[in-house]
């Protein structure tokens, strides 16, 4: 997400520098590459006149401050706008009304509502500690039910069952009491979807929502339809009293626009954004880390965040035992790396949240991909337990077996015997003298009071 408003903009910014006060002549060129950016991303008109305008307003006269060079404080006028327009903070749901909280999902048809109730009710149940039901009220399309109730099996929460010839407040209400009775934290009501907006589907969901009253109604919405996004969302919001809204398929959408407009049109504050078709794949929107990512300074916060949820803990300190006893870096081990960075995303989500990548995030993952570490995994595992472990023993006629078993060349396999060699003695170099521990106290140093993310383009 962002790419290439994160390419334009870092190229736009990088002129400013080096001037000695910012004015509105030295500015002029960069806020029109800046206008430019913003519309070739999709970002709707009215936003990013206004954008504009305000940037210029709090950029033109501005005294440098002594620790920032102009082109700075540029880009943090900059960054502050992105952060206002996308909503100051983080929305969350409104969990502390008396149980069951009723959520009601609104959307159009495709914009993956059914997989956004399966995600956020994982989300729920694993980082609240919530017990959570679901329940289909889409009445048109009994796929969508069934569908939901293998979600909800798979993600290990209540499903409430419906049929085609019921009526959706019927479904509801049924659902509500028996949530109750179960004492259920959450009921999330997924509804109908359309391929557009009509009468006939307003006019449902409004019955619906006055007659379950929900304690939040969320407006799922595909990120890939750019401004449309935001303008369908107002729509919804005219007809419903929404409470937020969820972006889905960010992954997929390389412009941002919807991002950018939903807020500032609707009103209505972004709550989560959904990344990949996994179930795990739902984050909360945090503005002040997005406007980060956009201007290429990573989004260090979610990826402690998510290495703290996701990486095995139990593994990471027996390794560090073993390698700080004198025993070998192996090829088991290396594989558990492997495994635990496809848990983080991959190389494109890790590379992503780095601060200062930009365009090299690009070019790192078209040498290291996602495909690559499924390969090496593949050629790791089509070795014997003796091989993992002491793999000075692999011959070339093991070599050959291991290329056939994987689907790969001798030359791939020689090339994971050179780089388990290297991160092997990289790891002996960390844990005899504490250089993990002196690299993460640098970086730690590096952030600014406040820990408000890394400095704008930061030396990394």
């Amino acid at each position: 997400m962002f790419e290439n408003l994160t390419d334009r903009l870092s190229e736009s910014l990088r002129k400013i520098t080096g001037q000695a006060k910012l004015t509105e002549d030295n500015i002029k060129d960069t806020l029109r590459e800046v206008r430019m950016a913003l519309l070739e991303a999709d970002v709707a008109l009215p936003v990013v006149k206004e954008f504009i305008e305000s940037v210029k307003q709090r950029a033109v006269g501005q005294e440098v401050m002594r620790s920032l060079t102009p082109g700075q404080e540029f880009i943090r006028i900059v960054n502050d706008e992105l952060v206002r327009v996308m909503g100051e903070s983080c929305s969350t749901l409104n969990l502390a009304a008396q149980a069951p909280v009723v959520v009601l999902m609104a959307g159009l048809q495709g914009a993956g509502k059914t997989t956004t109730v399966a995600k956020l009710a994982r989300l729920l149940k694993e980082r609240h500690k919530k017990k959570v039901m679901v329940v289909s009220a889409d009445v048109y399309r009994p796929a969508a039910i069934r569908q939901l109730e293998t979600l909800a099996s798979d993600v290990g929460v209540e499903f409430f069952p419906s049929s085609a010839d019921q009526d959706p407040v019927d479904i509801a209400n049924a659902a509500i009491a028996k949530a109750k009775v179960q004492y259920q934290d959450v009921l999330l009501v997924d509804t109908a979807g359309r391929l557009h907006i009509d009468e006939e589907m307003m006019g449902e969901i409004k019955r619906l929502h006055s007659a379950i009253n929900p304690i939040e109604t969320l407006f799922v919405v595909d990120a890939m339809t750019g401004q449309d996004a935001a303008n369908t969302a107002k729509a919804f919001n005219a007809a419903l009293p929404l409470t937020g809204v969820i972006l889905t398929k960010t992954d997929g959408d390389a412009r941002g626009g919807a991002a950018l407009s939903v807020r500032a049109i609707t009103g209505k504050p972004i709550k989560f954004i959904g990344a990949g078709e996994k179930t795990d794949a739902l984050e909360p929107f945090h503005p002040e880390r997005m406007a980060s990512r956009i201007l290429g300074m990573g989004d260090v916060l979610s990826l402690i965040e998510e290495a703290e949820r996701k990486l095995d803990r139990d593994k990471a300190e027996k390794l560090t035992k073993k390698i700080s006893k004198g025993k070998n870096f192996d090829l088991e081990d290396f594989r558990d790396q492997l495994q635990q960075m496809k848990n983080m995303g991959g190389m494109a989500g890790l590379l992503d949240k780095l601060p200062g990548m930009g365009q090299l995030s690009q070019m790192a993952s078209q040498h290291v991909n996602d495909k690559m570490l499924g390969q090496l995994e593949a050629m790791i595992s089509s070795m014997t337990p003796h091989e993992r472990r002491y793999p000075d023993v692999i011959n070339n006629s093991r070599k050959r077996r291991i290329a056939a078993g994987s689907g790969t060349q001798i030359q791939d396999v020689n090339r994971l015997l050179k780089q388990h060699k290297q991160m092997q003695k990289m790891m002996k170099k960390f844990t005899k003298k504490g250089a993990m521990t002196n690299m993460m106290r640098g970086m730690k140093g590096m952030m600014p009071p406040g820990g408000g993310g890394f400095p704008p383009m930061g030396r990394m």
